[in-house]
């Protein structure tokens, strides 16, 4: 288990041990659903503390590969539903919140370089025994794995819409965000599932008069 790499089980582990833990399992069935075809690509934006963290969370233990989690599921809705097994801990499993390298870096450029590096850094170390014809190119590393082992990829991405928060004026800024996730996300084979999480943005209309 890495960091960002098949990060495992414990925050979805966290939310179970918690006081009150709502099952949101069935989300699964959705994400089935979609794996492999033109719809692999979701935004799900909704307010804060509405458990798009926890779903993340949720997904990565499903879905990360190296882990037996039926355990934690068995218990739940989702185990019912047909695509259960097909599914449970196939993937290698990319997990990462924007926020986080956001918060470490001071310019967009920064960012996205700590997030190749970070990346390449676990996929590189992990899959040790492919060839590399480029070992600095965070796409071309990630075509070779899935060249050389057929591995696809679930990539969940939390917080992803934080940088137009703090970028709201900065339209290449914005721009340039949007590049790496195109190129690095779209059309790529090696791509079973994007699943973005955002802030959906809610006016407070307490003090607008009618």
């Amino acid at each position: 288990m890495g960091s960002y790499l098949n990060p495992g089980s414990k925050g979805f582990r966290e939310s179970l041990n918690s006081e009150i833990y709502i099952d949101k399992t069935m989300l699964i069935q959705q994400t089935n659903a979609v794996i492999n075809t033109r719809q692999k690509f979701l935004c799900v934006s909704r307010p804060r503390r509405f458990g798009k963290s926890m779903a993340a969370d949720m997904l990565a233990a499903y879905y990360n590969r190296g882990e037996n989690c039926a355990p934690l599921f068995d218990p739940f809705a989702v185990a019912q539903i047909e695509s259960y097994k097909k599914h449970l801990n196939r993937y290698d499993v990319i997990k990462i919140n924007m926020q986080e390298f956001l918060s470490m870096t001071d310019c967009v450029s920064e960012m996205v370089s700590m997030i190749k590096n970070y990346l390449i850094l676990e996929l590189t170390e992990h899959f040790e025994q492919v060839r590399f014809r480029d070992p600095h190119n965070l796409i071309r590393i990630m075509k070779d794995i899935f060249s050389g082992t057929k591995h696809t990829f679930i990539v969940l991405i939390d917080e992803w819409d934080c940088l137009f928060r703090e970028y709201r004026s900065d339209e290449e800024a914005q721009r340039q965000y949007l590049d790496f996730l195109r190129v690095w996300l779209k059309d790529q084979d090696y791509i079973a599932l994007a699943y973005m999480t955002g802030v959906l943005p809610i006016k407070n209309m307490a003090h607008i008069p009618p």
